[in-house]
């Protein structure tokens, strides 16, 4: 069978099994509807033609067009406003970016005009920013309105009269530990909107004056997020106050203002000890919202990220007495851990921070999206009304670090602007398109079940390494590296949609919680496991086999040789399979990279008798690097086939539009005879049996380069999993990718 003829039948299966899971679900629902991810672009794309493709460059604020055929978004460290065409919005076309003389904070559009602020500020200490009208048709700034301060949000109402500009004159963090009040104050600024979408007061701003409100730094009001209801009612977070005012814009009177209260959580992580655990507590954590949104006239959402003291992990619904008619609690955080997306290394601090909120009207539903910045995705809930709790709908993974979003109902559209940007790292900002256009989500691939022990989600993520259960249909076992601190072997139903993450056992030593770099499992002879542990000598920590039994006791530590060892570079043992060579257990490990004694292109696998303790090797050949990025590539995963047969996993370390080598390969055993260190190994032929990159890609996602996984089920079904690296500078977002039969792998 060919590779397209390959591909081809794989996303048929792919397409066969998303109908029987929307027969299922259709049941329960006959009309729901959910999102479908379009496309991802990344922000770079728009950089001038003679800039360095490194540039940093940001979407972060974002927002339509009048006619939602285009998005507008701001780039802070780039000092530009960005365009996307969106008129096919499976292929979203980047169009460029204007300088704005300054750094753009939030945009917004009315008419054919984008009304932005930038902040000028010389210092902390002497704040100044205005707002931009742009003429979007020229794409030329055609005047600024000063706004007494740096602007921090805008937002027009809607129905287009009035711009409020939230001035914050943020504090400087490293200033007496950031600690209020820091002067000056801000306030909030109104301008009068003409019916071209000019500002009519542009050279005299109405201020609302907003010190004297807060309990908490009354005399330092620093205003972060802005939204306006149909009343004109423009309800404003002082987020590091933990307060909110509403005010009246016609008048520009502060109408009602309110603490944002306290949350008490439960079943949380909040410690830094690199395990997701929810045991833990926190009582009267302030919410300290950022971004803020009106439900309807009389109820409004926030997002709880907290900046100063707080961060209550959540997003509340209040009324506008101040009323609190929903508060989320633990529900964003578990979410997060079920889906594989909880930042363990942001635990101790703010958990995944809800920071971004948009509401939007689809049809008869009105859906909240709430933004979580460190789990790198939106929470999808439709609203139910003042009496009921809003209804969890749907998980949309990001990508690193979504700031903005905007909901676009007439074109059943949303967008989402992740802005991390970092061409170091391989990250790379993005906006992302969603279309409420499917049956059935299209995310997660893989959710877990409830921790007895906790009764939270069971938390979960890195999964680097994959093995099938010989005596059950569908069930695996997978394993993390060491993005946590504690290794664990995880259950896997794969026969369920998503896959489902059942128990699990804790890696013990001498009886004490291990942990390891697990990077690959397979099943013992005898009951139990065989794992191996990648080592760095840049770290002097050494490559291990380990034996392990069923319960996760760690029975034995097995070296590689010494004089392997002293040729050891960072990339090491990324894999182990065993098998049956008669009558004799043996197992095959492979290295990620050349170490210093192989030649250029060749990696070792190594084959070890566990009866014998013997060592020896064969080389296997890589391919060259093919990214526009360059880069390397390396092995990620070795399973056994059967009879003498085994397939790899062979990869660039390129994510993203950079990707361009996800093989699977096979080699063949038979008739090589390993050899010991020292003599010249023979070279195995390999084949390629599947490109895994267009699957990757369909997901439409900005996709990890980790492919890490691989193993083939008692029914010969063949699997793989993409490496989360743990939501630490990643999406976080886990592909499980169901490959079809063995026998596609083997013609």
């Amino acid at each position: 069978m060919n590779s397209q003829r390959r591909l081809d039948t794989l996303l048929a299966g792919t397409a066969l099994s998303l109908c029987a899971l929307v027969a299922s679900q259709s049941a329960a629902r006959a009309e729901e509807s959910y999102f479908s991810r379009l496309a991802t672009l990344p922000a770079f794309l728009n950089l001038p033609q003679d800039s360095d493709p490194a540039t940093e460059a940001a979407a972060e604020i974002i927002t339509a067009t009048a006619d939602g055929m285009g998005l507008v978004y701001s780039n802070s460290p780039g000092k530009a406003l960005g365009f996307v065409d969106i008129t096919d919005p499976m292929a979203p076309k980047p169009t460029g970016q204007i300088d704005m003389g300054g750094e753009p904070t939030s945009v917004t559009v009315i008419g054919n005009v984008a009304l932005v602020g930038v902040n000028t500020s010389e210092s902390y200490a002497k704040p100044s920013g205005h707002v931009a009208i742009v003429d979007l048709t020229s794409r030329q700034v055609t005047a600024t309105c000063d706004v007494q301060g740096q602007p921090d949000s805008v937002a027009a109402s809607p129905d287009k009269k009035y711009l409020a500009v939230a001035i914050e004159n943020e504090r400087d963090e490293d200033l007496n530990e950031g600690v209020l009040p820091q002067m000056p104050a801000g306030h909030l600024a109104i301008f009068d909107v003409e019916s071209d979408g000019t500002l009519a007061n542009c050279d005299a701003a109405t201020i609302v004056q907003m010190t004297g409100l807060a309990e908490i730094a009354g005399d330092d009001p620093e205003p972060e997020f802005i939204d306006i209801n149909s009343d004109n009612i423009a309800a404003v977070t002082l987020q590091e106050n933990n307060h909110i005012a509403l005010v009246d814009l016609a008048s520009a009177k502060v109408t009602a203002h309110f603490s944002a209260g306290s949350v008490d959580l439960d079943k949380i992580d909040a410690n830094d000890d690199k395990v997701i655990s929810a045991i833990d507590s926190k009582a009267g954590i302030l919410r300290e919202p950022d971004a803020i949104g009106w439900l309807d006239n009389e109820r409004f959402v926030t997002a709880n990220e907290g900046d100063y003291k707080g961060g209550s992990r959540s997003f509340t619904i209040f009324d506008k007495t101040g009323k609190v008619l929903y508060e989320s609690g633990n529900a964003v955080e578990h979410l997060a851990m079920a889906n594989g997306q909880f930042p363990v290394k942001r635990a101790k601090s703010k958990g995944v921070e809800p920071e971004g909120l948009e509401i939007g009207k689809f049809g008869d539903d009105t859906l909240i999206f709430v933004l979580a910045e460190r789990g790198n995705f939106v929470a999808v809930y439709r609203d139910k009304g003042k009496t009921e709790a809003p209804e969890f709908l749907q998980f949309l993974p990001t990508a690193v670090g979504p700031e903005g979003a905007i909901a676009i109902p007439a074109r059943n559209l949303f967008a989402v602007a992740s802005e991390t940007d970092s061409a170091e790292d391989n990250l790379r900002s993005s906006v992302s398109l969603y279309a409420r256009d499917a049956a059935a989500p299209f995310a997660p691939a893989i959710v877990s079940e409830t921790d007895p022990a906790t009764g939270a989600p069971i938390g979960w993520g890195a999964l680097s390494g994959l093995a099938a259960d010989p005596a059950a249909e569908g069930k695996l076992f997978a394993v993390n590296d060491s993005i946590y601190g504690l290794s664990r072997i995880y259950d896997l139903d794969a026969t369920a949609t998503p896959a489902k993450i059942t128990g699990y056992v804790d890696l013990q030593k001498d009886g004490k919680p291990a942990g390891y770099d697990i990077e690959g499992i397979t099943l013992r002879e005898g009951g139990g496991f065989w794992l191996v542990s990648e080592g760095n000598p840049e770290k002097e920590l050494l490559n291990k086999l380990l034996a392990v039994k069923a319960d996760g006791t760690v029975e034995e530590e097995i070296l590689l040789p010494e004089a392997l060892t002293a040729q050891a570079e960072r990339f090491g043992l990324e894999g182990i399979a065993a098998w049956d060579d008669n009558g004799t257990e043996k197992l095959i490990l492979a290295l990620q990279r050349e170490w210093k004694d192989d030649p250029k292109g060749l990696v070792k696998l190594a084959i070890y008798e566990p009866k014998s303790k013997a060592w020896s090797f064969v080389h296997y050949p890589l391919e060259k690097p093919k990214s526009a990025n360059k880069g390397w590539v390396g092995l990620s995963e070795i399973t056994h086939l059967g009879g003498s047969r085994f397939a790899l996993i062979e990869r660039d370390n390129q994510p993203g539009v950079y990707a361009a080598i996800k093989h699977i390969t096979t080699i063949d055993l038979a008739g090589i005879e390993p050899k010991p260190l020292g003599e010249t190994l023979p070279v195995v032929e390999k084949k390629i049996a599947l490109d895994v990159l267009p699957l990757m890609q369909a997901s439409h996602g900005w996709i990890s380069d980790k492919i890490e996984g691989l193993t083939v089920t008692k029914d010969g079904q063949v699997y793989a999993v993409i490496d989360n690296d743990g939501v630490a500078d990643a999406p976080g977002e886990t592909q499980f990718l169901r490959l079809g039969a063995l026998d596609q792998l083997t013609q």
